[in-house]
């Protein structure tokens, strides 16, 4: 068999492993191992398993990982989300779906300090759910709210999208992380737009909540400081260019172990149970980043990414279509594949084919990671959908996945607005002191 004829039999058996779901990881190493062992031999495939695990596992490049995660768990676990939420329901929870707007804005602060998407929307459903059905928000506005505004955490910096995608294709983590704050930002305000318009059509989907004096504002948002706080030294250091992104990550998880030790909020089995979380997790992550090593060298022996970039310009379509090309194919993806997974399978194959258009890698990471974002809430993988399932069981996941279109509608107005305005994303990292 060609080479060509080999590949695309390993990602038609990749594709198959993840849809009967296997883990990313696990697939990826066996369909990369085998197609290697095929294309070379074996010994040449036991001989990249060895090395590829010992460059990425000494990499010090991959310690943001650990260390953004641990900061997330601790947050998570001693309540310092909360305050974040209890922050912007005090500012804004008297309007109408300011409940919902509340949420957002916390998934959008807790993003800022976890990284994850999944992390952001099991928080947030914890603490904004319980209080929007008390003031009787329709279940559609107020898991769709949390199911959206998880997506937030692979997108507002530190994300570790970024940090797979910067892996992956050998661009800077910290001009990554800096592309990410501002489309961010907008994604948020769209996402509030969203809720006001809902609520300005359909005002029973979001009561008011009760309102809150000056004085009862000035405590939650003082409550909220240390956290802010965080944020500002962390995403501020590396824009100042104070902190490299390994500093940053060092700084942020010292910070709230500190602040949250302090305040007694710290117990020895709750720093315990957030260690072993961020142990747990980062295994599943370099899982996954030494799997893409596998398949990355499969997929250059199979000349699959070879094919495609000469099919691609055999379309003569101006670079301004291969983008669009390529974002519709990962917003097809997106339908039945985990993120991490996409990106791992279609960055071998698109990246060149950006180069080769001269299209800017870090304005076009945050159009990938923008279109990750949109899979998570949609059917019929949508991981934030079923993960807000699991928080409200009482809710059919019917209504979920109705309650996300609005935002996946921003999201897509989003993603035009990145398009049409590059410098919205390469502002802040073209700014940068190096």
């Amino acid at each position: 068999m060609s080479g060509e004829t080999v590949g695309l039999i390993g990602i038609g058996a990749l594709l198959v492993l993840l849809m009967i779901r296997i883990p990313v990881a696990f697939a990826m190493f066996l369909v990369g191992f085998i197609g290697i062992a095929l294309l070379n031999s074996p010994n040449a495939a036991i001989s990249l398993l060895a090395t590829e695990s010992f460059t990425l596992a000494s990499s010090p490049e991959l310690v943001v990982i650990p260390l953004f995660i641990l900061m997330g768990n601790i947050t998570s676990a001693t309540g310092m989300s909360r305050q974040l939420y209890d922050a912007a329901y005090a500012l804004i929870g008297w309007v109408r779906g300011g409940l919902a707007s509340a949420t957002i804005i916390g998934c959008g602060g807790f993003a800022a300090l976890s990284g994850s998407s999944v992390a952001s929307a099991l928080t947030m459903g914890r603490v904004a759910l319980s209080e929007m059905d008390r003031f009787k928000y329709d279940n559609r506005l107020s898991t769709g709210a949390v199911a959206a505004g998880g997506t937030l955490g692979i997108l507002i910096p530190p994300s570790t999208g970024f940090v797979i995608y910067a892996i992956l294709t050998e661009q800077s983590i910290g001009r990554l992380f800096l592309a990410g704050v501002l489309p961010g930002i907008l994604l948020l305000a769209l996402f509030v737009l969203a809720i006001t318009l809902i609520c300005l059509v359909k005002p029973a989907f979001g009561p008011k909540g009760p309102s809150t004096n000056l004085s009862e504002k000035a405590i939650a948002l003082l409550k909220a400081t240390p956290i802010v706080a965080v944020i500002a030294l962390t995403i501020g250091g590396i824009y100042g260019g104070l902190f490299s992104p390994v500093e940053a990550a060092a700084v942020g998880a010292g910070a709230v172990i500190l602040i949250s030790f302090v305040a007694r909020q710290l117990t020895f089995s709750i720093l315990f149970n957030a260690l072993r979380d961020s142990v747990v997790t980062t295994a599943t992550v370099m899982l996954i980043l030494i799997a893409a090593h596998m398949i990355n060298p499969f997929l250059a022996l199979s000349h699959i990414p070879t094919a495609v970039g000469d099919f691609m310009t055999g379309l003569e379509l101006s670079a301004t279509g291969v983008l669009l090309l390529i974002l519709l194919v990962y917003l097809i993806l997106g339908t039945f594949l985990e993120g991490f997974a996409m990106m791992v399978l279609t960055l071998p194959i698109f990246f060149p084919i950006i180069l080769a258009y001269e299209i800017d890698p870090i304005w076009f990471g945050v159009l990938v990671v923008l279109t990750l974002e949109m899979g998570l809430i949609s059917p019929p993988v949508g991981l934030n959908v079923f993960i807000v399932k699991s928080v409200a069981p009482q809710v059919p996941l019917g209504n979920i996945f109705l309650g996300v279109i609005p935002f996946w509608l921003m999201m897509l107005v989003c993603v035009l607005i990145i398009l049409m305005f590059p410098q919205i994303a390469l502002f802040l990292p073209d700014t940068m002191i190096d």
